[in-house]
This record gives C-alpha cells, structure tokens and sequence, in this order.
C-alpha cells in the first residue's frame, strides 16, 4: 500500500509539473521576425464557418503578419468529419481579411500537429525558409513545438492565439499525455 501510495504522488507530480510546463510554454510567447508563420488547424463547421479557436489563430497570423513579423503563412489543417478541408477555409478567411494569395502558402495534409511539422519541413526547404513562428491555442504550443524540433526545425518562435473556452481545462489535460505520446514515440519520420 505504501508504494502505491508513492507511485501516485509520483505520478501526480509528474502531471503538475508537466502541465506547469505546457502552461509556461504556452502563455510565453517567443516572436521573433521570421520567414513564416505557420498557423495549425483546427475545427471548422460542415458549413464551411471556422470556430472560434481556430479564427482566433488565424488573427494572431494576421497580426503577425501586418506587423512585418513574418511575410509568409503556412496554413496546415487536413479534412475532418464535416467534411471540409482546414487549410482551404482557412485561406479564405486569410484573403477575405486582406492577406495576400502570394504571402499564404496551404498544406491540406497537416491532419495532425506531426503531419504538420514534417509537411512544414518540406515547405521550408523548397521555399529557402529558415525560421518559423507556430501559431496555436496556448495549450497546444509545447506539443507543437516538439514535433517541430524533431523534425529538425531551427530556430522555432511560437504566438498563442487569443481565446479561452472551459473546454481549455480539458484539452491542457490531454495535452500532458499527448506531449509524452510525441517525446516518447514521434520523430518526424
């Protein structure tokens, strides 16, 4: 019983200190001028409307953007239930708010953030890109950042978007598994 009860504080401060992780990557946003931002997807309704996270995400490439921080953005998503592909109502978004077709580059394949990182790769060495701003919920930033490090992406800045939902209480959980499933068995390949 004593060891359980030790394996459990273990564990429990394992995830605290995981999530304090996750957290301070998240909320600690690291822009540098860089050659792309590299916007991740996320919901959009079978009616073609994006969700909140994800319009939130996208603003943040925009601001990016219209800032001169970056004169490029990747848009990754790949084609969920509804239906629709991420990356082609994403750039629709993009255009409509004043984004150049020539600064927006899509990636219909990004299905997951390792799909994402690897297709960014790709991108980045047939473009001449050389650094890359991740752009996506704060909880999601450690995790992306990691897929794209074993990709052997560098440097690597990140920009949370700005948006809460109660549902951020269970997607940063879920993150801290997530983060162990990438560290432990994603590399790039």
């Amino acid at each position: 019983m004593k060891y359980i009860l030790y394996i459990l504080c273990l564990l429990t401060t394992i995830f605290l200190i995981t999530v304090f992780f996750i957290l301070y990557q998240g909320f600690s946003d690291h822009i540098q001028k860089s050659d792309v931002a590299v916007i991740l997807g996320t919901k959009v309704r079978a009616n073609g409307i994006l969700s909140g996270r994800l319009r939130a995400r996208l603003d943040k490439g925009i601001e990016l953007y219209k800032k001169g921080i970056v004169n490029n953005i990747i848009v990754s998503g790949g084609t969920g239930k509804e239906k629709v592909n991420e990356a082609v109502a994403m750039q629709s978004y993009l255009l409509s708010q004043g984004i150049p077709a020539t600064a927006i580059v899509m990636d219909k394949h990004g299905h997951n953030t390792a799909a994402t990182a690897k297709n960014t790769l790709a991108i980045m060495n047939k473009r001449g890109f050389k650094s890359v701003i991740v752009v996506s919920q704060y909880f999601h930033i450690a995790r992306a950042r990691l897929a794209f490090q074993q990709c052997g992406i560098d440097p690597i800045y990140s920009a949370h978007a700005n948006y809460f939902e109660w549902r951020d209480f269970y997607s940063t959980t879920r993150e801290v598994m997530a983060y162990y499933d990438y560290l432990l068995f994603n590399n790039c390949h």
